[in-house]
């Protein structure tokens, strides 16, 4: 299966330097990643890297907690999307959500995907802060605000992404929203178990392709090791066989 088109290549460390970005640029571009996923700060640049290819430029708003005004989030998302951000991540107003005031967060996210019109807006819920319950209502607001993605992780709380919370998720918002999963999935197989369980697109830091294809390459390794010796015990087989055929021989004789 080829995973290019689920990965979101992802660099939100806020150490990340331009030569980071400009490497994460070059490796979405030689595996063909569907986008990468950077700090506003570092749009226009990836802009330039990625002009006249097919790799989305997402970028994160109101990282990593989501805590901020909403003015402010609107603010950074329209400034992203003049800088060339082809999708926006925000994350969802946790403490709105545990106060249970529903309206202001509806109110936070809708802001934001007015202020954006057509470009894709993924809300980051982040799983591991919320109850099943809350996962449940987080994703009905996302619903009523009409958003495009929810994502189950910023990849700065207390874990990532679980593959009970994606199902939850599909269950809820069904086909009516996508579903990113992100957090801690750092390997082929995992991503695979992911996609299976209803995630439409997965964040990974990892270069999964490169790891994917040394892992391949080791495994060509081992195998070619396996049918030398094989082969060897084959031959050693044989020449013990002529050797006795040959004392037999001589015996005889």
């Amino acid at each position: 299966m080829n995973i290019s088109n689920y990965i979101d290549y992802t660099l939100l460390e806020p150490t990340a330097s331009e030569r980071d970005i400009i490497e994460l640029c070059d490796e979405a571009k030689q595996t063909g990643f569907y986008a990468i996923c950077i700090n506003s700060c570092y749009v226009a640049l990836a802009k330039q890297i990625l002009d006249n290819t097919e790799v989305k430029i997402c970028t994160a708003i109101g990282y990593p907690f989501g805590a901020m005004a909403t003015a402010s989030k609107v603010y950074e998302a329209k400034k992203a999307i003049e800088d060339g951000a082809d999708e926006i991540e925000m994350v969802i107003n946790l403490g709105l959500l545990k106060s249970r005031n529903y309206v202001s967060v509806l109110k936070d996210i809708s802001d934001v995907k007015l202020a954006i019109g057509k470009t894709p807006l993924k809300v980051v819920i982040e799983i591991s802060e919320l109850s099943k319950n809350e996962i449940i209502k987080a994703c009905e607001i996302c619903l009523d605000a009409k958003v495009d993605f929810i994502k189950t992780s910023s990849g700065f709380s207390k874990s990532g992404a679980t593959l009970t919370a994606v199902k939850i998720i599909k269950k809820t918002v069904r086909d009516q929203v996508k579903i990113k999963a992100s957090g801690g999935i750092n390997d082929y197989e995992t991503v695979i178990k992911y996609i299976e369980s209803g995630a439409d697109r997965v964040g990974t830091t990892v270069n999964i392709q490169n790891v994917n294809k040394a892992q391949f390459n080791r495994n060509i390794k081992i195998y070619k090791k396996y049918i030398e010796n094989l082969q060897n015990k084959e031959a050693q087989k044989s020449n013990s066989v002529n050797e006795n055929s040959e004392n037999k021989q001589f015996r005889d004789f």
